[in-house]
C-alpha cells in the first residue's frame, strides 16, 4: 500500500471485525526520533498466542473467501523498507495493538494519504464503535472521538452526507495544524 491511512484503515476493519467497541488511532511524528509512529489499538476479542505468532505470515489468514492475508504482512514490510519497526501485541478477550513506525525522511516512506478520509468514513460506517484518533508533533496535540462528535450531534448521525463531509475538514484541519503539511502530508 502507497498510504499510511490505507494501512491504518486495513488494521482498523480487522478491529470491526473482531468485535471492538473503542478502536484508538495515535499518529506521532517524533523529530527528536526522526520516526513516523502510528499506534491502532481495540478493546476487541484479541487473540491467542498461536494466532499471534502466525499473524505476520502472508499465507496465514481467519478469513474464509480467501486463503491469504495480506494486510499485516504488508504493512510490517512498509515499516522494515523505511527504516522502521513493527510490532503486534494481543491478549485473547482483552483486545490488540499494533505498532508500526516509518522512518520520517526516508525515501521509501509511505505518504500519511487520506487519514481524514479513513477517520470520517470508519466513523460513519460503524456509530457504534468509538473511534479516536490522536495526533502528536513535539508539544502539539489534537484528538478527535466519534463519540463525542455523536454526543454532540445528539439526533443528527454521523452517516449523514454533510457530517461526513464536515468531518473530514475538521480533521485534515487538525492534520494540517499538528503536522504543518501540504496535502496532509507530514512537514518538517
Amino acid at each position: 500500500m502507497r498510504e499510511i491511512a490505507l494501512h491504518i484503515l486495513d488494521i482498523m476493519q480487522n478491529s470491526v471485525a473482531a468485535g471492538a467497541g473503542r478502536i484508538g488511532v495515535s499518529v506521532t511524528a517524533g523529530n527528536d526520533t526522526g520516526m513516523i509512529t502510528a499506534v491502532i489499538d481495540d478493546d476487541g476479542c484479541g487473540m491467542d498466542e498461536r494466532t499471534l505468532q502466525e499473524v505476520t505470515d502472508p499465507f496465514t489468514t481467519s478469513r474464509t473467501t480467501r486463503k491469504v492475508g495480506l494486510g499485516i504482512p504488508l504493512l510490517r514490510s512498509s515499516c522494515m523498507r523505511s527504516g522502521g519497526n513493527f510490532s503486534i501485541t494481543s491478549q485473547k478477550g482483552h483486545g490488540t495493538k499494533v505498532t508500526a513506525s516509518f522512518g520520517k525522511d526516508h525515501i521509501d516512506r509511505p505518504v500519511l494519504g487520506d487519514l481524514a478520509g479513513v477517520v470520517a468514513d470508519m466513523s460513519a460506517s460503524f456509530p457504534k464503535i468509538d473511534i479516536r484518533l490522536e495526533l502528536i508533533s513535539g508539544e502539539e496535540c489534537f484528538t478527535y472521538s466519534s463519540a463525542e462528535a455523536a454526543r454532540i450531534l445528539g439526533e443528527v448521525p454521523l452517516s449523514e452526507p454533510a457530517v461526513i463531509e464536515w468531518l473530514k475538514e475538521y480533521i485534515s484541519e487538525g492534520i494540517k495544524h499538528i503536522f504543518g503539511g501540504v496535502l496532509d502530508e507530514i512537514a518538517g
